[in-house]
């Protein structure tokens, strides 16, 4: 298993760079993070783009195709959120699992299986180590230290509470962990609302049934709410909103409180929480915020992958201050009068390798006066992407409609 590179970062470096960097990216950055034309001023926001994760995930797909030219070389799925990133893979022969007609039973020790940014479930790890097929371990290091709190749950007897979409492949992974122990269980949230109905139970019991129904796939195998939300640990999706996890950590906090007394030995033995956000999506959320508080804007495009978390939370921080559009990329951005985008929170959650939803607004973009848009990217989003929106946002500053 190939877990810090395949040795090849020089071999491919310049192919990286001239599929995802931007010389006018960079000259906006060198330019305070704005950039106008037209009647457009564009402000950047201080974090955007790339992560560390995800670029070093991106690096090792390519020195696999490198080092394996002969052999066949597989994701288990997408190896990050972005469709021109998973697209650009396909085109130089790296096959994706979960595209139609592929077969990860049908894996010999001859193929080349690359994990994705996510990680993946500690059964599917198994099965390709089993079946003898070299590994290209990509997971981000961020993912791994969730993982390693989740192990620390288990193994002292507490239940893992996640809060993330029980869909996304990250969770299903961190989820997984609490095999790895007999006595190990796990609970998915999505937001507040669940959260508060796993209060309610730890306060003044319920119908298993009933609660069992509520979370179907949200838990592990065996779960017993009366058993497994006696001890109970706090982790997330490394991509969620940071300020979320912490009122739902608050909430169970509260509810374990109320239930068994505040005392401090009392409430440790059956409450733990760790901080399991990654750094990269905290700066991106906070680098949206500060930008909003220093900037007078008329409207924020958020760009990235419809099916990212981090870019649908970015989208979900901006639209509450002001008209947001999340889109994919710069086709989107059809003229000064029509935007594509995602239709945020009035859609739910994809489960990961389907089409979420678009929608088309018209009007979007004022005119008459110089408007000020602020600008982000998901952590899955490669520079070239914000560069080509920069450039398709030029003429529609000339349009006069």
């Amino acid at each position: 298993m190939f877990r810090k590179g395949l040795a090849m970062k020089q071999a491919v470096a310049g192919e990286l760079a001239a599929d995802y960097h931007s010389t006018l990216v960079d000259r906006v950055r060198a330019n305070n993070n704005k950039w106008q034309t037209g009647h457009l001023r564009v402000h950047l926001a201080a974090e955007f783009g790339f992560c560390y994760g995800v670029d070093r995930a991106v690096d090792y797909a390519y020195q696999a195709r490198r080092k394996f030219p002969t052999r066949q070389i597989f994701l288990t799925g997408e190896i990050i959120h972005n469709p021109r990133v998973n697209d650009r893979l396909r085109s130089a022969g790296i096959r994706f699992l979960t595209d139609p007609g592929e077969s990860r039973e049908a894996l010999t020790p001859d193929d080349v299986v690359i994990l994705p940014a996510f990680g993946v479930t500690v059964g599917m790890l198994v099965q390709l180590q089993e079946q003898g097929c070299t590994l290209v371990d990509t997971t981000c290091g961020s993912v791994l230290n969730v993982w390693k709190n989740v192990l620390q749950y288990s193994r002292d007897g507490y239940t893992a509470i996640i809060h993330g979409k029980v869909r996304h492949e990250e969770t299903q992974a961190t989820a997984s962990q609490v095999q790895k122990y007999p006595n190990g269980h796990s609970l998915v949230v999505l937001d507040q609302a669940e959260a508060t109905l796993v209060c309610d139970f730890i306060r003044n019991g319920g119908d298993t049934a009933t609660f069992l129904s509520r979370f179907t796939g949200a838990v592990s195998p065996g779960f017993t709410p009366e058993r497994d939300l006696r001890r109970v640990g706090l982790a997330n999706q490394t991509t969620m909103l940071m300020s979320e996890s912490l009122r739902i950590g608050e909430l169970i906090k509260q509810a374990m409180i109320d239930r068994y007394g505040s005392e401090e030995s009392t409430l440790a033995y059956h409450y733990r929480a760790f901080d399991t956000i990654c750094s990269a999506t905290q700066d991106r959320q906070d680098a949206v915020k500060m930008l909003l508080d220093h900037q007078d804007l008329d409207l924020m495009i958020v760009i990235g992958g419809y099916n990212s978390s981090n870019t649908r939370n970015l989208a979900r921080l901006a639209g509450k201050r002001v008209p947001t559009y999340h889109i994919a990329d710069a086709a989107c951005l059809v003229s000064s009068r029509e935007i594509r985008h995602h239709p945020g929170e009035l859609s739910p959650p994809t489960a990961p390798g389907t089409t979420s939803p678009e929608i088309c607004t018209r009007d979007w973009l004022p005119h008459g006066h110089l408007v000020r848009i602020g600008l982000t990217a998901g952590a899955s989003t490669p520079d070239s992407v914000v560069g080509q929106i920069l450039e398709r946002l030029e003429p529609l500053a000339t349009d006069k409609r």
